[in-house]
């Protein structure tokens, strides 16, 4: 006695495995970017001349 799986399940199935692989991601990026701490880069830290941007505050 074999048992078929139908169209609609099928259906279902491939959906929550989308939504499934779709949270799995988004976790995953979340997970990262709490987990790393960029390295310093460098930038300017007094005022520079015009046009010429510097850190708000710095962490480094």
């Amino acid at each position: 006695m074999t048992a078929r799986i139908g169209t609609r399940t099928k259906v279902a199935l491939a959906v929550f495995a989308g939504i499934g692989l779709f949270a799995a991601a988004n976790l995953h990026l979340i997970w990262r970017s709490v987990s790393s701490q960029p390295d310093c880069v460098a930038h300017l830290k007094a005022p520079g001349p015009e046009g010429q941007f510097r850190a708000a505050q710095s962490s480094c």
